[in-house]
C-alpha cells in the first residue's frame, strides 16, 4: 500500500515549507532515510526524508513552490502498484500538539491510503493555465500566450523552463508617444521577489514586538581598553586553538551579568514572567536574506575560548541554513553586534518572548580625560533594548553598569 509524504513542521514556529530542491524525482526508487528533498523553512533548509521503500511517485509540488504544513507533497509506492486518483485526507498535527517530530527531517506519516492532493486553491476558470507565477510574469513580460506552452511541471504546469523554451510574440505597442523624453531602460521595470521563509517569518515577529512590546532604551558608553589588552593576550596564548572577538567577550560579560540580574535574564508569558536560572545568549547573526539567532547555551558557564569556537560555528551553520531547531531556540536574552559594519550605535528590537536585547557598536578611539589628561582610548557604545513590562528602567539600569563594570576590567568576570 502507498504511504504518502507530507510537509512537516520542522521548526517551533513554522507554518509553511517552500520545496528548494528534489533530490529525488517522479520515478525514482527510494528508501527508507533517503532524502527525498531539501525544504527551507523559516530559520533553516532541512531534509525531507522517505519512510518507506519504494518508488517516488505523483510529485504535487514544484521546486520553489512554498506549500502549509500538512500538505502532501509525494507519494512513495510500490514497484509497479496502481496509484488511486487524489482525493482528500487529514494532515498530520502540528508540532507539539500530538505530531510526532523527527529531529531534522520532514517525513510520512503511517501508510495509509493515497490521498494526494495538490495545493488546494480557489475555484478558477476552467480554461485557466496552470503555470507557476514566475512563469506567469515571463510570460507577461516577453509576450508569451500561456495556452501555447506545453507545461512540463506537475500535473502539466508551466514553469520557468518552458517559458525559457517558447518563442516570444510580444505584441507591439499601442500608446500613443508622450512629448516628454524618457532614457530607454533595458528588461523590465521592477522585479517582484516572492517573500523567503526566513522574511515572512521575521515580518511576522516584528509585528509582534515592536508594536505590541512597550520598548525604552538605555545607552552606556564603555571603555574597552583593558578589554582590547586582555584579548590581545588570549589570542597570543590560545595561537592555533581559535580566536577570541569582541563579541565572545561582550557575550561571556553579558552572561555574567545576567547571573547577576535575574530579573533581566527573563521572559513575558503572558499571565506570568518566567525568570530563568540558566543563561542562554541569542548571537544575532546576519544571513544573505535575513537574520537568525542561534543560541550559546549556559553561556555565564563557558570559557571564552568555547564561546569562541561555538560562536563560530553557530555562525557558519546559520550561514549556510543549517541549524537545527534546538540551536536557534531558548534564548533568555539576546545580543547584535553591528560594529564590523561601522555602526556608532543604534537599538535593536527585542526578539520575543525575551525581555531585553543589547546591541553593540563599533570600537573607535576618542579623546578622553585621564588623570586630568587628554588621551586616546578604545570606547564602545552599548544600547539596551527593555520590555517595560518585565525591566524597570533603575533595573535595566542597574543590569548595564554591572556589564560596564566586567567589560572596563575584565578580571571582573573571574570573581
Amino acid at each position: 500500500m502507498a504511504t504518502n509524504v507530507y510537509m512537516e513542521a520542522l521548526s517551533p514556529t513554522m507554518e509553511e515549507g517552500r520545496v528548494a530542491k528534489w533530490h529525488k524525482r517522479d520515478g525514482d526508487a527510494v528508501k527508507t532515510g533517503e532524502t527525498l528533498a531539501e525544504v527551507e523553512t523559516d530559520k533553516a533548509v532541512m531534509d525531507l526524508v522517505a519512510r518507506a521503500d519504494g518508488v517516488l511517485r505523483q510529485v504535487a509540488v514544484a521546486e520553489g513552490q512554498t506549500v502549509p504544513v500538512g500538505s502532501v507533497v509525494a507519494v512513495i509506492a510500490a514497484p509497479g502498484e496502481n496509484v488511486s486518483a487524489p482525493s482528500a485526507t487529514p494532515p498530520p498535527g502540528p508540532a507539539g500538539k500530538g505530531k510526532r517530530e523527527t529531529g531534522n527531517a520532514a517525513v510520512a506519516t503511517a501508510p495509509a491510503p493515497v490521498t494526494v492532493t495538490a495545493l488546494s486553491a480557489p475555484p478558477t476558470d476552467a480554461t485557466r493555465v496552470k503555470a507557476s507565477p514566475l512563469a506567469r510574469r515571463m510570460a507577461k513580460e516577453t509576450g508569451v500566450d500561456l495556452k501555447l506552452v506545453t507545461g512540463s511541471g506537475p500535473g502539466g504546469r508551466v514553469v520557468k523552463k518552458d517559458l525559457e523554451r517558447a518563442p516570444t510574440t510580444a505584441p507591439a505597442a499601442t500608446f500613443p508617444v508622450s512629448r516628454f523624453p524618457f532614457p530607454d531602460r533595458p528588461g523590465a521595470p521592477y522585479d517582484d521577489v516572492p517573500l523567503t521563509q526566513i522574511r515572512k517569518t521575521i515580518a511576522k515577529r516584528l509585528a509582534t514586538s515592536l508594536g505590541p512590546i512597550p520598548h525604552f532604551f538605555l545607552t552606556t558608553e564603555v571603555d574597552m581598553e583593558r578589554a582590547s589588552e586582555a584579548r590581545d593576550a588570549l589570542n597570543k596564548q590560545l595561537g592555533d586553538r581559535g580566536k577570541v572577538s569582541f563579541n565572545d567577550i561582550v557575550i561571556k560579560a553579558t552572561a555574567l551579568a545576567l547571573g547577576t540580574h535575574r530579573a533581566c535574564n527573563a521572559w513575558f508569558q503572558e499571565d506570568h514572567i518566567r525568570y530563568w536560572n540558566e543563561v542562554h545568549i541569542g548571537m544575532a547573526v546576519a544571513v544573505e536574506d535575513g537574520l537568525i539567532t542561534p543560541v550559546i547555551r549556559s553561556a555565564d558557564l563557558k570559557s571564552l575560548g568555547e564561546i569562541g569556537r561555538e560562536a563560530k560555528d553557530l555562525a557558519e551553520k546559520a550561514r549556510y541554513r543549517r541549524l537545527q531547531p534546538n540551536e536557534y531556540t531558548g534564548a533568555t536574552f539576546s545580543v547584535s553586534n553591528l560594529g564590523m559594519f561601522d555602526i556608532d550605535q543604534f537599538t535593536a528590537v527585542i526578539n520575543p518572548p525575551e525581555a531585553g536585547i543589547i546591541a553593540v557598536g563599533s570600537i573607535v578611539q576618542k579623546p578622553v580625560v585621564l588623570d586630568g589628561q587628554v588621551t586616546a582610548r578604545r570606547r564602545v557604545r552599548l544600547t539596551m533594548s527593555c520590555d517595560h513590562r518585565v525591566i524597570d528602567g533603575a533595573t535595566g539600569a542597574a543590569f548595564l553598569q554591572t556589564l560596564k563594570q566586567m567589560l572596563e576590567n575584565p578580571l571582573a568576570m573571574l570573581l
